[in-house]
């Protein structure tokens, strides 16, 4: 089989499984907050999260608390193909819009700002780091530029039922620094 093959394969297990984990623990979201290295967030640090679709798991109850914390949040913005993730300013009760993919996305006329800390969405992740998404490489594109002017932390935030032994991987796919599941953290590579 070759590598598309095998993440093809993978990232239709991983969806069931993702989607099982959803229906058998629909609140896993919030206790994510139990488990985030909020150490590792300074003040005015600004967080990436992410706008749940359905099946995944929920970040706001962990935005929530960042924001407590002090640090300024950011959701993604897509773009378009072949293009990184830019990301703009939202706070809760900020209006958003339906955009590519059913995402939610800030408004236009909300600030674009540069993440310190991503909260990653995924389908599957390996004990390196090694996430598999949908295939259209925005986060990769995305960590790779932020990696190349400094160093943001990734986390990964899943369902224990989407860690598995290995993702298959090429050149151009990022490892996430961490995972955050509603059970526990843990730092990879």
């Amino acid at each position: 089989m070759n590598l598309q093959a095998l993440k093809d394969e993978l990232r239709r297990r991983a969806l069931a499984a993702r989607q099982a984990a959803h229906e058998s623990d629909p609140d896993a979201g919030e206790r994510l907050v139990e488990h985030f290295p909020f150490e590792r967030v300074a003040p005015g640090s600004v967080v990436s999260g992410y706008w749940p679709l359905p099946g995944e798991l929920d970040p706001r109850p962990l935005m929530t608390a960042l924001e407590a914390r002090g640090a300024g949040l950011a959701l993604p913005i897509v773009i378009g193909p072949g293009h990184p993730l830019k990301f703009r300013e939202w706070r809760a009760g900020d209006p958003l819009q339906r955009r590519a993919f059913g995402l939610m996305e800030p408004q236009e006329s909300a600030p674009e700002l540069v993440p310190d800390v991503l909260l990653v969405p995924l389908l599957a992740v390996d004990p390196d780091g090694n996430r598999l998404g949908f295939g259209k490489g925005y986060y990769d594109r995305t960590l790779a530029g932020l990696r190349a002017k400094g160093a943001p932390l990734a986390i990964g935030l899943a369902y224990e039922a989407q860690i598995v032994a290995a993702v298959p991987v090429d050149e151009f796919d990022q490892p996430l620094d961490g995972v955050v599941t509603g059970e526990r953290l843990f730092w990879t590579g």
